[in-house]
């Protein structure tokens, strides 16, 4: 009997997932749908003009919401029965395993090389080009963020403060001293860096739910500060008239000393968005770069343990304190270089800018993307700021979609898009210690 060579073949349904089953737990599914949607959905309240309480069904709207999830919850689980992406993964022959490898190193200088020619293709189109800065931020933000909670294994739900340092910093500093961006960058990274030690310090001995509990704390007590310190802050009116950065002391402005009038072209004002454009890519890729070299060195290995089991990292004789304080001040360095150029591109800051809402985006994104994983986290800020704008015009199903994307995501690949918890340093072949030591007594 000829062997087949089906990489699927060997794939079988899950036991007790029957006719019975699937549909027991899709009316279940569409049961829950309809109890959380009939007051989100199938009635609508609004406020009169003589101050009554006006309502409205949609009925229709809630059907087709809870026939959907009934639909979807019979694939998905079909789906799971069948063949799962794991199992579809540990089949796939050789040369395709080496061929999705090699698209995978093609992919990362693809993707850098179309995003530094952005501002050459739609140079004329603001709107791409603000959205590919937005994105950019955000990317820069979950790499910095993925050290704290990628690579070190500490989830951290307050990593909104030191974007908001940052910003501060910068916008103080500038404000205040007069001090140019270049002086202000390095300046609002160590003080985020700072912060983000003293945060470390009160979290040690905290692990899991009590030290996102904390972290939480931390991001809103940040908020409150900035909001009532109003001397220093400017409380709810923010800062305005922050300055906008130079080309090293050169204005991008339309004056006698201004960079077009120097190189002698025609000003405009998309020249200073196509700086902020590569400004933010180039913050962007030194993130990218120092986190991947701090990776493979003893700080970096020693964080991968911390994150795979805190009590072997302590019997192994890391310094499980040392470990910790560098992830938080690592991660918060990067939030705040990302801050101060959040600061620079707007112009204006205020405590709005920087509530919770944000925090829980990054960290979407990291865990989204692939916790440890750089190209995962790019690739998921691409489409969760992309696919927000794109859903724009639907403002009231924006989030259902997402979340059920998100949800979705978490059933087929649990550990994200690029999932990569692999170590840094592992050994290359396996080696039969039992037999090379009877060899050498032997010998």
């Amino acid at each position: 009997m000829a062997r087949t060579t089906d990489p699927l073949a060997s794939v079988s349904p899950a036991p007790g997932r029957g006719t019975a089953f699937i549909l027991k737990k899709s009316l279940l599914s569409a049961l829950i749908a309809l109890v959380l949607f009939s007051l989100m959905v199938g009635v609508r309240t609004e406020a009169g003009p003589t101050g009554q309480l006006i309502y409205w069904t949609r009925f229709g709207d809630l059907a087709m919401l809870v026939a959907t999830v009934f639909a979807g919850s019979i694939f998905v689980e079909l789906l799971r029965g069948s063949v799962t992406i794991s199992a579809l993964e540990s089949r796939i022959p050789g040369s395709i395993g080496a061929g999705l490898k090699k698209f995978r190193r093609i992919l990362v200088p693809a993707l850098l090389v179309f995003t530094a020619l952005v501002p050459i293709v739609f140079y004329d189109q603001r709107y791409i080009l603000d959205l590919g800065i937005l994105v950019l931020t955000y990317v820069m933000l979950g790499w910095g963020l993925n050290v704290v909670v990628g690579l070190a294994g500490l989830l951290d739900l307050g990593y909104v403060a030191f974007y908001a340092v940052g910003a501060y910093s910068y916008a103080l500093l500038a404000t205040t001293f007069g001090l140019s961006f270049w002086v202000c960058l390095p300046l609002a990274g160590i003080l985020a860096a700072f912060w983000g030690m003293l945060l470390g310090f009160p979290v040690l001995r905290l692990r899991g739910d009590y030290l996102a509990i904390v972290t939480l704390a931390f991001g809103e007590i940040i908020r409150l500060i900035l909001l009532n310190w109003q001397k220093v802050t400017g409380g709810p009116n923010g800062i305005s008239g922050i300055p906008r950065p130079t080309f090293f002391g050169i204005p991008l402005t339309n004056t006698e000393d201004g960079l077009a009038a120097k190189l002698g072209i025609a000003f405009s004002p998309t020249h200073r968005v196509v700086f902020l454009f590569y400004l933010i890519l180039a913050l962007s890729l030194l993130t990218n770069w120092v986190t991947i070299r701090l990776r493979r060195l003893p700080i970096g290995r020693a964080w991968e343990a911390l994150r795979e089991d805190e009590v072997a990292c302590r019997a192994l004789g890391i310094n499980t304190t040392k470990t910790k304080l560098t992830a938080f001040a690592t991660g918060a360095m990067f939030g705040g270089f990302a801050g101060a150029f959040f600061a620079t591109r707007q112009g204006f800051i205020s405590p709005e800018s920087f509530t919770f809402q944000e925090s829980a985006l990054v960290l979407a994104i990291v865990v989204l993307g692939g916790m440890g994983s750089q190209l995962g986290v790019a690739l998921a800020a691409l489409a969760m700021i992309g696919g927000f704008e794109l859903f724009r015009g639907f403002e009231q199903f924006r989030m259902l979609v997402f979340g059920g994307a998100m949800v979705l995501l978490m059933i087929w690949r649990p550990r994200g898009l690029i999932g990569h918890r692999a170590p840094t340093v592992f050994l290359e072949e396996a080696k039969d210690i039992s037999s090379a030591v009877v060899k050498e007594g032997h010998g």
